[in-house]
């Protein structure tokens, strides 16, 4: 008799909700440490978890690649990539002088600078520690190739602060680097853990990067219209960095196409002015920006749906295109 897909779906649930929970035990042990400044910080990173997306990705990958169930392979892996994105939400609150995270005091903010730079090099030394205990150098090498990439975005990233001549192209180097290839590993590692074809690893990792793509446009969003309280972290960052996102890109070039050269320079000073943030989000909704970045994540999580057609059907995949149309969903 056929399982009813009701039924396969609450039950794939608890499964994920289970699996989730021994990837924070791994998380939680691995960086366990003897010294009490160190647990500390490590007890309050860990916080920063959430909804824990990408650890979530890499399970699912898994089992949609068709595994019947969670190795201890898989929760490694997921363990691995969020003690990653753990340190750049780490780094990432230095660069942007960020106060608030979860809710809660970023640790730049609670221990300083310095303190918070050692820490997200805890994180990443913790991470490549942990995935040394899989004993193939083929993961540890693909994990480090994107660490490096993770790196080199953000680094593309600063140097662009402050150009108000950033083009899409530029951006979307930067958002696929620092945020997307991390999202994309996630989910290819997952069905690397589960033997799946190189045509379905490749599906899963190109599913990645478009909804890490969209994530990325969507928490820029959030960063520009959304209200700390709601959001749960610093906002006004990037306006405040001099950093473009694709909104303002895209009002930047259209005022520049129509000639009007001074009133883009005029924008993208109002960008970096608090007082003058009301003034610049209407006129963002007004000529459309907005809702032009907003169609641009909403057709990347459509195309990273469509990727999954490489899997067979199953409750995992159909939870993995819940889940890229979630990651646009998140409110302001």
């Amino acid at each position: 008799m056929p399982l009813d897909l009701a039924s396969a779906e609450a039950g794939l649930s608890e499964e994920l909700r289970c699996g989730l929970d021994r990837v924070a035990r791994v998380f939680d042990e691995h960086l366990r440490s003897d010294l009490e400044c160190v647990e500390g910080l490590v007890v309050h990173v860990a916080r920063y978890r959430g909804k824990m997306l990408r650890p979530s990705l890499t399970l699912l990958s898994g089992l949609a690649s068709g595994r019947a169930a969670i190795t201890r392979e898989h929760e490694t892996l997921a363990a691995v990539v969020e003690m990653i994105h753990m340190a750049t939400l780490v780094h990432d609150d230095v660069l942007d002088e960020a106060e608030t995270r979860r809710r809660g005091r970023t640790v730049n903010a609670l221990s300083g600078n310095e303190t918070a730079v050692i820490l997200g090099d805890y994180l990443i030394s913790s991470a490549f520690h942990l995935c040394s205990t899989l004993g193939s150098p083929a993961v540890s090498e693909r994990i480090g190739r994107v660490t490096t990439t993770l790196c080199a975005g953000e680094l593309l990233q600063l140097s662009n602060r402050g150009n108000d001549a950033l083009d899409e192209r530029t951006y979307f180097q930067i958002i696929e680097r620092k945020t997307a290839s991390l999202i994309a590993l996630a989910s290819e590692l997952g069905a690397r853990a589960s033997d799946a074809s190189d045509a379905e690893q490749r599906a899963l990792h190109d599913f990645g990067l478009d909804v890490g793509a969209a994530f990325q446009i969507q928490d820029d969003l959030l960063d520009l219209l959304g209200d700390e309280g709601v959001v749960g972290k610093s906002v006004r960052k990037d306006q405040e960095k001099g950093k473009l996102t694709l909104p303002l890109i895209r009002h930047l070039e259209r005022m520049n196409r129509d000639g009007r050269s001074e009133e883009a320079r005029e924008a993208f000073a109002a960008a970096r002015d608090p007082e003058r943030h009301a003034t610049l989000v209407s006129r963002l909704r007004e000529d459309g920006s907005i809702d032009s970045a907003l169609r641009t994540a909403r057709e990347l999580t459509e195309r990273a749906r469509e990727r999954l057609g490489a899997l067979p059907a199953s409750p995992a995949r159909d939870l993995l295109e819940a889940m890229a149309g979630a990651a646009v969903e998140r409110r302001f």
